[in-house]
C-alpha cells in the first residue's frame, strides 16, 4: 500500500519531507522515541522511514548475504562502503531494503522524495555503493513505516506525533543516538518540556 503511495503520487503531500517525532506517550513500541522521515503523504496514506533506530547488521553483512562480494574480498572494500549506515526503517517489510540518499546518485528506479533526497530500492545502488560509486550521503533502511488513508492524520490529532520540516543534516550526519533530541531542538522543544506536558493532561 505505502509503496504505491510513493510511486503513484502526482503532487507532494503536506507532510512530504517532514519529520514525525514521537511524543513520550506513544503507545506503539515500534515508534517509541523515534524520528520518522516522511517520503510520501497523500489522501491514500503515508510512507516513511525511522531514521534513529540502529540495525545490528552491517553493510558488509548485507553484501555477503546478497552474494555481491566474497568473504575474501571484504578487506578490499572502500571505507565508505564498510561504514555505510543501516537503520531499522520500520515494521513493514523489514526484510526489504531501501536506500535513502542524496540526489547525486540516480538510476531508472530512483524516486525523488524532496529537492535534495531520493529513494532507490533496487540492487543497482547497493552494487554502486559496494564499488565506492554510490551517493555522497545515504542510509540503507530495512523496512519502512506505513499508514493507511487518514490513519496518520488521526494519530497526529491525538497528539501521538509532533511534525516539523526535515533537515538533511539530521537525516544523514547526526549520530543516531542524538537524532531524537536534535529533532525536538529543531522545534525549540526539549524532552523535559514534553514530559511536563504529558504530566498535565
Amino acid at each position: 500500500m505505502a509503496m504505491s503511495v510513493l510511486k503513484e503520487r502526482r503532487e507532494r503531500g503536506f507532510l512530504d519531507g517532514h519529520f514525525l517525532i514521537a511524543m513520550p506517550g506513544m503507545l506503539d513500541k515500534n515508534f517509541e522515541r523515534t524520528v520518522v522521515y516522511i517520503c510520501a503523504h497523500s489522501e491514500d496514506g503515508a510512507m516513511g522511514f525511522i531514521i534513529n533506530r540502529p540495525q545490528p547488521m552491517s553493510f558488509t553483512d548485507v553484501l555477503l548475504h546478497l552474494q555481491l562480494v566474497e568473504e575474501d574480498d571484504v578487506i578490499r572494500l572502500p571505507e565508505h562502503t564498510i561504514d555505510f549506515p543501516i537503520r531499522a526503517g520500520g515494521p513493514v517489510e523489514s526484510g526489504r531494503g531501501f536506500v535513502l540518499h542524496s540526489d547525486d546518485y540516480a538510476s531508472e528506479s530512483s524516486i525523488p522524495v524532496s529537492d535534495e533526497i531520493s529513494l532507490t530500492a533496487t540492487l543497482d545502488i547497493v552494487r554502486a555503493i559496494s564499488r565506492g560509486q554510490g551517493p555522497r550521503r545515504g542510509m540503507l533502511m530495512l523496512g519502512y513505516a506505513g499508514w493507511g488513508a487518514g490513519q496518520l492524520e488521526t494519530e497526529i490529532a491525538a497528539n501521538g506525533w509532533l511534525t516539523c520540516p526535515a533537515s538533511d543534516d539530521l537525516i544523514f550526519d547526526t549520530p543516531v543516538e542524538e537524532k531524537y533530541d536534535r529533532a525536538l531542538a529543531l522545534m525549540g522543544v526539549t524532552p523535559a518540556m514534553l514530559s511536563m506536558e504529558v504530566g498535565h493532561a
